[in-house]
């Protein structure tokens, strides 16, 4: 590679200060590659051969970012153990070198300073970020089924203790600029207008001391103290992780083993479980995740170009409707209007708004000014005023296709010919709410998921008179909005809530053999979702099941037919948390299985199945389900169909989601345990045509 070509670029000034440019060519992120180590080696050796540098500052060339971490595409071409740890090692003898020059060597931040970039930081003697929004710095590899590789796990305990540093390091958390240097993960946050500056003073000062002895840093040497910090984060993560997550059983092993043995046993140990994560079925699915993320952002939904968003309107101020204005006015930046039939649901819509800023404010994220302004751009009334210049409404009113339909004419009536109509209805076909529209082209289905501050994903769904330019229009706002937009067919349930019924009827079915309401719920947290499908029917709340489900039955026939209870709770009151009582009661103030619900249902409740095959027994009939939407073409791929399950209902992220997971299995296994199902528990679970025919050609969903 020539020299003008490198991504490091060294420059000298006249008061013995040297500037190492980091800037990626031919790319808007700086990421570290493979290929670079010969060119940081080249700079090392001319630093090196200098008698007159007094000080480094590294710095990015680009506006934007420091390093947002190692380009993680160079861990696909790893096909052993050896040969990523091997990458690791290299990383290490690198940054080792970089921190052994003899001069006080400062990184520069701005931007996102993330992974590989982070550890980089680490290496340098001091680090000073701005203070701008932008920037970020986090070690996230944990995310990816990794743990830091290039001595992070070693330097940041040092500096922070390791308390903080087991904080960061598990979660993959990113700090703001003020958070960092109030943990010492930076010496100095200033302005991004004098940051160069600054940084330059740092670098003529004289190199601090580094702490490396066990006293300076862990507990003050107190190794009773020491195990109570690993013993608590242990026992935390495993309540999260529930031994599904290698990578944070091997980030402890490693912190521990470090700080016994000293930093160079450490800096082998990271290395050498960094090559086996790597290797791991659980982090190959993790990073298929960020692959495919990375590649959806710059899908549009249609060839055609999105249609200009100024304003947008909302209609209902309940909880859908203020979290819909919430990422619409706070995320997306645009002016609401809400539209409410009562006062009441828009002073409930702006609390809502309020109280999640507020929270924002109290955590120093957004000022008293910034909290002033965003709820100055949320309006509503109890009419239409305003509504004749929004360019989208997104309808979030009562699963009621009559009511609906009125939306659908009050809108024609009130807003712009070309204002696009996008419905949040979570089980009615499009094309149905879209026959009461004079202009069906801007009728579109835009499904959110509660709450929608937090839940990723929103289902596109286009009915079949929907335009190119409307589908275009409204995945750009949901991206804005923050979200993952997949753009999915127009049949009952789409696709999320389709594959989630069968699984939950599958639950109750479970629960009238009867099985323990913990036991059950158990036993799928253990399989990887975030919340068990008695406490997830709960948090739903029971009408709306006994609402969807009805709907689902006529659309796509008796495998959706469920065992009845929901009927028997709601006349019971139970609408789950809501009403305070559901399965669960939620008025103490830890929620506890409420034992009525056995002698309501007429249920002994007694385990007798194991955990395992209980979790396998709901989560077939979500996998079978999916591959018939695939088949049907309700999702575009099996890409759409694991991001989806993942984004929308939480499905274990470790197993990449169903399709990866029913590869992982091999097509031929799932359909000889949908057989076995079927035998034993009835024809609900026989395997649809394409898993039998895929199992038949030896076929797999994603090619190898």
């Amino acid at each position: 590679m020539t020299q003008q070509e490198s991504a490091f670029s060294l420059s000298y000034g006249d008061n013995g200060v040297a500037w190492l440019k980091i800037d990626v060519p031919e790319e808007k992120m700086n990421t570290l590659q493979s290929a670079f180590v010969e060119q940081v080696s080249d700079v090392l050796a001319e630093l090196k051969s200098k008698q007159d540098i007094k000080g480094l500052v590294v710095h990015s060339g680009k506006p934007d970012n420091f390093i947002a971490g190692a380009d993680i595409r160079m861990l696909a071409a790893c096909t052993t153990a050896e040969e990523a740890q091997q990458l690791a090692a290299k990383g290490q003898e690198l940054f080792a070198e970089l921190e052994a020059l003899p001069f006080h060597v400062v990184a520069a931040i701005h931007g996102p300073c993330l992974g590989g970039g982070m550890e980089l930081a680490l290496a340098c003697h001091s680090r000073v970020c701005s203070d701008d929004d932008k920037t970020r710095l986090g070690l996230p590899e944990v995310q990816l089924g990794l743990l830091p590789g290039s001595g992070g796990t070693q330097r940041l305990p040092r500096l922070i203790g390791v308390a903080n540093a087991l904080d960061m390091i598990l979660t993959g958390k990113q700090l703001r600029a003020k958070k960092a240097k109030k943990l010492g993960v930076v010496d100095e946050a200033v302005p991004h207008s004098i940051l160069l500056d600054i940084a330059e003073k740092q670098a003529l000062k004289a190199k601090p001391k580094r702490k490396h002895s066990f006293q300076d840093w862990a507990m003050g040497g107190n190794a009773l103290g020491r195990s109570l910090v690993f013993d608590q984060a242990a026992k935390k993560t495993h309540e999260k992780t529930r031994g599904n997550y290698p990578a944070a059983d091997a980030i402890l092993e490693v912190i521990k083993f470090g700080l016994q043995f000293g930093m160079e046993k450490g800096l082998k140990q990271e290395a050498k479980r960094f090559g086996e994560l790597v290797m791991s079925s659980e982090s190959a699915a993790l990073r298929s995740i960020f692959f495919a993320t990375t590649a959806m952002k710059k899908e549009t939904g249609s060839d055609a170009k999105p249609g200009d968003i100024k304003r947008v309107g909302v209609l209902g101020g309940g909880l859908m409707g203020g979290g819909i204005s919430h990422v619409t006015a706070s995320k997306a930046k645009y002016p609401v209007r809400i539209k409410d039939i009562a006062n009441d649901g828009i002073l409930n819509a702006m609390a809502y708004n309020y109280k999640l800023l507020d929270k924002k404010r109290k955590r120093r994220i957004i000022s008293k000014a910034e909290l002033q302004k965003q709820m100055m751009s949320i309006a509503g009334g109890t009419d239409y005023t305003g509504f004749d210049c929004v360019d989208v409404v997104v309808e979030a009113v009562f699963e009621d296709l009559k009511l609906k339909h009125q939306m659908v004419k009050e809108i024609e009536e009130n807003a712009k010919a070309e204002t696009i109509f996008a419905t949040n209805t979570s089980s009615l076909p499009i094309h149905q709410i879209a026959e009461a529209a004079e202009r069906p082209e801007n009728v579109v289905g835009l499904h959110y998921f509660s709450p929608v501050e937090k839940m990723p994903l929103v289902e596109v769904i286009p009915h079949t008179g929907t335009s190119p330019e409307t589908v275009a229009t409204v995945v750009a706002l949901a991206k804005k909005q923050g979200k993952t937009p997949i753009v999915v067919g127009d049949k009952a349930g789409f696709y999320v809530n389709r594959i989630l019924a069968p699984y939950m009827n599958e639950a109750a079915s479970v629960l009238l053999s009867g099985e323990p309401i913990e036991h059950l719920d158990a036993a799928l947290l253990d399989f990887g979702f975030p919340v068990g499908p008695i406490t997830l029917l709960d948090e739903v709340g029971v009408d709306i099941g006994a609402k969807i489900m009805p709907i689902m039955v006529e659309e796509l026939g008796e495998r959706f037919r469920g065992p009845d209870v929901f009927d028997v709770l709601l006349n019971d009151g139970r609408k789950g948390r809501k009403s305070g009582k559901g399965f669960y009661l939620y008025n103490s103030k830890k929620k506890s299985v409420d034992k009525t619900v056995y002698k309501l249902l007429n249920i002994k409740p007694e385990k007798k199945v194991e955990g395992a095959a209980l979790a396998m027994r709901c989560s077939l009939m979500m996998l079978n389900e999916a591959a018939r939407c695939l088949d049907e073409g309700v999702i575009q791929s099996a890409r759409d169909g694991d991001i989806g399950a993942i984004f929308g209902i939480g499905f274990p992220p470790f197993l990449g989601g169903p399709f990866r997971y029913m590869d992982q299995l091999g097509i031929k296994r799932v359909v000889e345990l949908l057989n076995e199902h079927a035998d034993k528990y009835g024809e609900r679970f026989k395997p649809c045509d394409k898993l039998i025919a895929m199992a038949n050609e030896g076929q797999s969903f994603y090619q190898a």
